[in-house]
Formats: structure tokens, C-alpha cells, sequence
């Protein structure tokens, strides 16, 4: 069930980090290094299909009958219940008060919170701080390698498909699904199933910054490296990785800007059927 919930996390993410991206000051330049474009656009449109037929109505289903803040609820229970991830990986990278940190607050919201319902520990001045096995391995030296998306996973490198199976070691919605084998395939999952519902229904309030990106595949790429960058260097990045990212030259901008108000005009002559479909 792992897959599927990182799909869904990978979606719910980028497209909140879509904000970060089209309000920023410089326009994100779409790399080159993707060796494995081909498939990788393939599993984008598998993945992307699977979303609009069976992911997103479920989440819209749930948003429905759910108010904001039994959503807000729900969120801060799994938030909590994931924490041990974060708090193995801060041990693995030499975080010793990171790892007391995130243990403080996960002690804080079992208890006074309710099992993780409530959040008394930011008023306590213990904000969360999410961290997995990719950023371990980046902060031990390991390369990124090439950009990967993978069926119902969604976006990834070759160093961060390894927090797959080692961040579900330490997952307790992982250990459920393990200890309870006894059971039906729909009881033992039935709890990552409902985070996953929760976690897709966060990001359909940022669906409508994709309304006429030029390439949503490459908006995707650059948004999943965008902001895996921010994770591994605490939310402040080297200026320098960060000007390699977005790309600075001016003929750059001017080249994106001009391919984006291409695009856009090319949409509204569709949309008015007064101009050729856009390829």
C-alpha cells in the first residue's frame, strides 16, 4: 500500500509547492537530465489517468462530507502517527537535537493531544520538522541520480526510491499492515487507504494552478526537485543550487515567458473555437 500513499503524498505536495514555483521571482527553467523522459512521461499519464478515475473522486467525496476542520483533525492524527519516521531518520543523519525535537513533539501530541488529534506542541514551541530516508542519503553524500516517476508512486530519483521500503519500516501504518496478516487485504490497509484519501483531498484547492502550464509533466519534475532540495538543506538552500535550478539568464525567462503566453493564447482560441488545436 506503500505506493499508492506516495502517489498520492507526492501529488497533495507538489501541488502545494506549485505556489512556491509560479509566485516565485524567477521562472523555473525545465532541466535537461532526464535520461529516462520516455517512460517516464508514460507512467505520468498512468498515473495521472488513475487520478481523475479513481483517486481525486474519492477525495472530493471525502471533502464533501467532511468539514475543514475534522479534515484538520484527521491530518494532525496521521502527521503524528508518522512521526517515528522522522525521528529514526534524525538519529541516522547525526541530528541528535533534531531527533529530541521531533521525539518531544511526538510525546506531546500522543498525550496532551489525544493521540495526535490536537497540536498543543507547536504552542509549545516544538514545530514539526519532516525529514525520510532520501534526505538521509543525501546528507550522506549519495548522489541524486536520474529523476524516476514510477507507477502509483509518482515522482522520484534513484536515491529517494529508497526511502520506500526503509521509511515503511518505521511507519506504523507499515508495522498495522505487517503484524496483522491474519486479516483481509482490506482491513490490514484500510488505514493507509484513508490516509491516502486525506492526503489527495489537501491538494485539489492548488488543481487550479496547473490551468494552462505549458508542460505539466515538466512543471512536475521541477517542482518534485524544487522541493526536495529545500528538504535537504532545512528549507534554505545554497543560493547557488538555487540559481542552477531555476536557471537566471535573461534570454532564459525571455524564452520561457514567450512559450508560456504562446501556449495561453493558443488555449483561448480553442476555448473561443477560433484557432487550431495546440500540440
Amino acid at each position: 500500500m506503500r505506493p499508492t500513499t506516495d502517489f498520492a503524498r507526492a501529488r497533495a505536495g507538489l501541488l502545494a509547492a506549485a505556489v512556491a514555483v509560479v509566485t516565485g521571482c524567477t521562472i523555473a527553467k525545465p532541466r535537461t537530465d532526464d535520461p529516462w523522459e520516455g517512460f517516464n512521461r508514460k507512467m505520468y499519464a498512468f498515473n495521472d489517468a488513475a487520478d481523475k478515475a479513481v483517486i481525486r473522486p474519492v477525495a472530493v467525496g471525502y471533502r464533501k462530507i467532511t468539514s475543514p476542520d475534522v479534515r484538520r483533525l484527521v491530518a494532525n492524527f496521521f502527521a503524528n502517527i508518522k512521526m517515528p519516521i522522522t525521528i529514526v531518520n534524525d538519529v541516522l543523519q547525526a541530528e541528535p537535537k533534531a531527533a529530541l525535537h521531533n521525539t518531544g513533539r511526538f510525546a506531546v501530541n500522543t498525550t496532551l493531544g489525544f493521540l495526535g488529534l490536537f497540536d498543543p506542541a507547536s504552542e509549545m514551541d516544538l514545530p514539526p520538522r519532516e525529514t525520510d530516508f532520501g534526505v538521509t542519503l543525501a546528507k550522506w553524500g549519495l548522489p541524486e541520480g536520474p529523476y524516476l516517476v514510477l507507477p502509483l508512486v509518482g515522482p522520484t530519483t534513484v536515491r529517494d526510491v529508497w526511502r520506500l521500503p526503509v521509511d515503511n519500516y518505521f511507519d506504523p501504518l507499515g508495522w498495522y499492515a505487517r503484524e496483522h496478516d491474519n486479516l483481509s487485504y482490506a482491513e490490514r490497509y484500510s488505514p493507509n487507504l484513508f490516509y491516502l484519501v486525506t492526503l489527495r483531498s489537501r491538494g485539489i484547492d492548488a488543481e487550479s494552478l496547473l490551468e494552462g502550464v505549458y508542460d505539466p509533466y515538466v512543471f512536475f519534475r521541477d517542482a518534485y526537485r524544487q522541493r526536495r532540495l529545500y528538504d535537504i538543506y532545512d528549507r534554505q538552500p545554497p543560493v547557488e543550487l538555487i540559481e542552477q535550478m531555476q536557471g537566471t539568464h535573461d534570454d532564459d525567462v525571455e524564452d520561457l515567458l514567450k512559450e508560456q503566453q504562446d501556449y495561453e493564447k493558443q488555449q483561448r482560441q480553442k476555448k473561443d473555437g477560433d484557432g487550431p488545436t495546440p500540440h
